[in-house]
């Protein structure tokens, strides 16, 4: 790294440099591709974990299955290996794509509720069609997390 305590930078040196630091932030983000197979494992672990109500035993009795905390850690893991391969900081999502996964999670437990409904009252073979629909929306919903990200960080 370079100093100089010299002259101070003139205001053209720093307009160049924001051109330079702008255009460099644009070709990073037009080299980076969709992770389509890493959305696609999102709603796979969304379908699965829909799916869970198929087993569950709803009512008076009901007990939430254990394997909610490995879906949690199979989350994690992919998050972590979409940040890897894209260098994207969830965090630094931006305000639409942090409201796309507050809708997948609210999707989620919206179709498990459903599902459970399905359950008791005997109708087994319809969670496949939640979890079907989880599969579909979530990995949908995912994709446009990651575009506006993907937005947010040309800006």
């Amino acid at each position: 790294m370079e100093t100089n305590f010299g002259m101070p930078p003139s205001s053209e040196d720093a307009a160049a440099t924001l051109r330079d630091l702008a255009l460099d932030r644009q070709a990073l983000a037009d080299s980076v591709h969709v992770p389509t197979a890493l959305l696609a494992a999102l709603g796979a672990l969304a379908a699965w974990w829909v799916a869970g109500a198929a087993v569950a035993n709803p009512g008076e009795n009901y007990e939430p299955p254990a394997s909610a905390w490995l879906g949690l850690v199979a989350a994690l893991v992919i998050f972590h290996l979409i940040r890897r391969e894209t260098g994207i900081r969830f965090r630094k999502m931006g305000p639409r794509a942090a409201f796309m996964l507050v809708a997948i999670l609210a999707l989620c437990l919206a179709l498990f509720s459903i599902s459970l409904g399905l359950v008791s009252v005997g109708a087994r073979w319809a969670v496949t069609l939640t979890s079907l629909s989880a599969f579909l929306l979530v990995t949908w919903l995912a994709g446009i997390a990651y575009r506006s990200a993907l937005d947010q960080l040309r800006r």
